[in-house]
């Protein structure tokens, strides 16, 4: 039990302490696959290698048909979510192919704009490594008993690149509109908000250690305190 008088220092940053989840709104075990929300996820995982496929073909066609089912693949990581939530599911299975499927499809995406010539290899270079550098972090908190939730900064840059991406691929103007252009301007913003939400992860991770650490040192002091003897 948590002591009374304990305020957590590092309430206002993005990682809070793992605590048992409630099983209130809870409706299936955390165990299950078989339910819409993993579905979806699945089905934008089954997604990564059609769109690489379309990609290969190099061809006008085959590039709307990869730049549409990467928009139909991005917007299954709306709607398990928010099935997820309004049918009250949270499995294990879930909580590791969500973020791992989102980050298939966009990596997958960037190398082939790559090698198609779309992307210059240092702008990819930094947006794979801070996906690594961050799924990196994440394990380390979950050593250290923290969890690190998504940012809104993380937020904003999965939706930015997830509009610009498709925009590269499809390439070819629409309606006057320059596509190509149009992508490649979201997935520089996205690099800029990819740096500064990975800055703030790390300073608010290392808060968060430091404050952990005090707590449980403090809460040691104190029951190896002695008892003063009673009158």
């Amino acid at each position: 039990m948590m002591d009374k008088g304990y305020r957590r220092p590092y309430l206002r940053s993005n990682f809070m302490e793992n605590q048992p989840e409630s099983t209130k709104n809870i409706h299936q075990s955390d165990m299950d696959v078989a339910n819409l929300p993993n579905t979806l996820t699945m089905l934008r995982m089954a997604a990564v290698p059609v769109v690489v496929a379309c990609l290969f073909q190099k061809e006008v066609f085959w590039d709307w048909v990869a730049g549409w089912l990467f928009v139909a693949a991005s917007l299954t990581d709306y709607l398990d979510g928010y099935y997820a939530r309004k049918l009250g599911i949270s499995t294990i299975f879930g909580k590791l192919m969500d973020p791992l499927a989102d980050k298939f499809l966009v990596i997958a995406a960037l190398v082939m704009l790559q090698e198609l010539g779309r992307i210059h290899p240092v702008v990819v270079m930094l947006l794979i490594c801070r996906e690594v550098g961050i799924t990196t972090l994440r394990a380390l908190a979950s050593a250290e008993r923290l969890e690190v939730p998504s940012s809104a900064g993380g937020k904003w840059k999965t939706a930015v690149q997830m509009t610009g991406l498709p925009f590269m691929m499809a390439q070819e103007g629409w309606f006057g509109l320059p596509l190509y252009q149009i992508g490649y301007g979201l997935l520089l913003i996205s690099l800029v908000i990819s740096m500064w939400s990975a800055k703030d992860y790390v300073v608010d991770f290392f808060k968060a250690v430091r404050a952990r650490r005090i707590h449980i040192k403090a809460t040691k002091a104190t029951k190896k305190k002695p008892k003063e003897p009673t009158q």
